[in-house]
């Protein structure tokens, strides 16, 4: 489609000139009465954050998205560009994108005067029209307001109280767009009051000089909880001026957890690789199990991003087994679960029991407490209950006796992640029972699966202390509870 290019063809074509919050307004109301997917790849919010979100967008507001790290609070501030016209008509050479209908500088003030309806026009894309800066303490009022050049004064022989000596910072290059700033805390208390005129009066000034330029834009921030406490402060005029503080918050399900796992993790590898859901369940379990632990600083919170990681790490273990085993097993055993912990040890901030215990010890212990949950989801209960209801459980409790047994009579299990395939299955085929087991409860759909059901009978054994591990130079050995015991 031709696009007009001047100020007359612009009238003829009937464009009307909305400010930018009143775009996104009326641009959002149509795409939910035109039922579109508004929010694509923001997984768990449905009924939370983006209801509220939407509010805020049609109450005309500006934002702050309050939750702790790796909530998606950036990438739902970069999918509001979406709400934008696709193109948006500017002044030619206007480094402020200013409205052909109504000029706010006095260059573009006087070039309207000089060409009248020729007046020259560029068109805007959306994508250009979103600037985001990190806060960070050297962040100056000049890189977001701008200062004036002494320099552009000399060379063009003009006054510093000239407007157009002026180098525009990055907010009002953005002027009839939406600009975004992440982690507001850090921003330093001098500078976030540079931000009470835009937020309020829609201008600003410069090194006090009587120059007001309205600007039009939404403007939206991202903010820690942790950060009140620890790196700095909302100062409590700027907080009062953002009209909506919405709360974001991490998967409320294990379901929603893999479904976001799902869509982030790099998975385009040499192999295609099968992942089991009882691997996928224990991986976001991780997560859950650290959100919850005595050892972790819960006011930091625990990325997504971990489970992320966990997961590509985790292929990339399968994948390095089948090159070093020269195979094609590429499928997961309960020992790769172990090989995420790089994954988690860099994801967790841990409190003062936690650094006692060490990264490494609270990973692992990380990963048991989440195979040990999943356990209880396929397999009966090792422990006996107790009072009078032991006696109708114990059948039940039976099921377990030929695994004891075996450990019991001094034999011991290795297993690794490199061990090929032929020797894994050989392994746990050693067992009298466990294949029945793994059968019983698990009912497994594939070979591979059902020797994975089986180490992972022997995970959850040794995660209720019925029998023991050893893990020496990345191996895993189970052995007798009580051997391990005499031996220590």
């Amino acid at each position: 489609m031709k696009r007009p290019k001047t100020l007359s063809e612009l009238k003829a074509s009937g464009y009307r000139s909305r400010s930018t919050k009143t775009e996104l307004r009326e641009n959002l109301i149509e795409q939910i009465r035109a039922g579109k997917s508004r929010w694509p790849g923001i997984i768990g919010y449905e009924r939370t954050v983006l209801p509220l979100l939407e509010n805020a967008i049609l109450s005309q507001h500006d934002i702050l998205l309050l939750g702790l790290r790796g909530q998606a609070k950036t990438r739902i501030l970069r999918h509001l560009v979406n709400f934008l016209d696709e193109f948006l008509p500017v002044i030619k050479g206007s480094p402020l994108n200013e409205d052909p209908y109504r000029p706010i500088t006095s260059r573009s003030k006087r070039l309207l005067v000089e060409a009248g309806d020729e007046l020259p026009i560029d068109w805007l894309p959306r994508e250009l029209r979103y600037s985001e800066k990190l806060a960070t303490p050297d962040v100056s009022v000049a890189d977001l307001i701008g200062d004036l050049d002494p320099i552009k004064a000399v060379r063009e022989k003009l006054d510093l109280s000239d407007e157009e000596v002026i180098h525009w910072g990055i907010v009002p290059r953005t002027n009839r767009g939406i600009f975004a700033i992440n982690e507001l805390p850090d921003l330093q208390p001098r500078i976030q009051v540079a931000l009470l005129n835009i937020l309020e009066e829609n201008d600003f000034q410069i090194r006090g000089f009587p120059i007001r330029v309205p600007l039009d834009m939404m403007l939206a921030f991202t903010a820690n909880p942790e950060d009140y406490t620890n790196r700095g402060n909302i100062i409590t005029p700027l907080k009062d001026r953002i009209a909506s503080q919405i709360n974001t918050h991490y998967p409320s399900s294990v379901e929603i957890a893999k479904a976001i796992t799902k869509q982030e993790a790099w998975t385009d590898r040499s192999a295609e690789i099968e992942i089991p859901e009882l691997i996928r369940d224990i991986i976001e379990q991780i997560a859950f199990e650290a959100r919850s632990s005595e050892h972790v600083d819960q006011g930091s919170g625990v990325s997504a991003r971990l489970t992320i990681s966990a997961y590509e790490n985790l292929l990339s273990n399968i994948e390095r087994r089948a090159a070093v085993n020269k195979d094609n097993d590429y499928y997961p055993r309960i020992c790769d679960l172990y090989a995420v912990l790089s994954s988690i040890v860099g994801k967790v901030e841990l409190v003062y029991e936690g650094e006692l215990e060490g990264p490494s010890i609270v990973a692992v212990n990380l990963i048991g407490e989440a195979t040990k949950k999943a356990f209880a989801q396929y397999f009966p209960a090792p422990r006996k209950p107790k009072g009078h209801a032991a006696e109708n459980q114990r059948r039940q409790e039976n099921v377990y006796e030929p695994i004891i047994d075996f450990f019991a009579s001094g034999r011991r299990l290795e297993l690794s992640d490199e061990l090929p395939y032929g020797e894994y299955k050989a392994a746990l085929s050693q067992i009298v029972g466990l294949r029945e087991i793994a059968h019983r409860y698990f009912k497994p759909k594939s070979e591979r699966e059902t020797f994975l059901a089986m180490e992972f009978v022997l995970e959850g054994l040794h995660r209720h202390n019925i029998i023991a591990k050893e893990s020496p130079d990345n191996k895993f050995v189970y052995i007798d509870m009580l051997e391990n015991i005499l031996k220590d």
